[in-house]
């Protein structure tokens, strides 16, 4: 008895920690987008190069994650993976071209202080709040987060954007932030 009882409770540990590591399952905050970083960072290293990342809410299956990453920007290429359901699958394989006199690292963001998924997270949670007191629509969902960089490569243009819908459908509300977080607009 007592071990089938030690048992049940490292099984039920361990399945409370492989569902914990699954990005499907995070919520919409700085703490569950905390966790993709982790898994993101797990998957490609600390020192992966991104030109995008897109967290998109799907009611039937969760989290999808989609980046396009190289942990070596000098070699211009890049792959596209997807995130879904725990199972990562890449999905093409890029080719950069950069303007002459540039480096590709100047296009692309990497996941720690200035860019962060804790703090994209952190305004997906203000947008809701925001389109709450100012829409009247009570528990909004996220439809899509994403970082993106500039095609001309101004990091200081960097944008945090939310993509948020109505309970029940209808019109998406979009809130584009700088870096720091502050509101650039948001619209409809």
């Amino acid at each position: 008895m007592k071990k089938t009882k030690i048992s049940l409770i490292g099984f039920v540990i361990a399945l409370l920690i492989s569902c914990g590591r699954s990005a499907g399952k995070q919520e919409a905050n700085a703490i569950g987008f905390k966790a993709i970083e982790g898994i993101l960072k797990s998957k490609f290293g600390d020192k992966a190069h991104y030109t995008d990342l897109t967290i998109t809410y799907n009611e039937t299956i969760g989290n999808i994650v989609g980046v396009t990453v190289t942990d070596a920007p000098e070699s211009l290429k890049m792959g596209q993976w997807t995130l879904s359901q725990g199972n990562w699958v890449q999905t093409s394989d890029i080719t950069l071209e950069v303007p002459q006199g540039t480096k590709a690292a100047d296009f692309m963001f990497q996941l720690g202080n200035a860019i962060n998924l804790g703090q994209l997270g952190a305004l997906v949670e203000k947008s809701k709040e925001q389109l709450t007191a100012e829409k009247d629509i009570e528990d909004p969902s996220l439809h899509m987060a994403l970082i993106k960089m500039p095609k001309n490569g101004n990091r200081d243009k960097t944008e945090y954007t939310v993509m948020l819908k109505p309970e029940n459908g209808g019109t998406t509300f979009t809130f584009n932030y700088d870096l720091d977080g502050a509101l650039i607009k948001m619209d409809y």
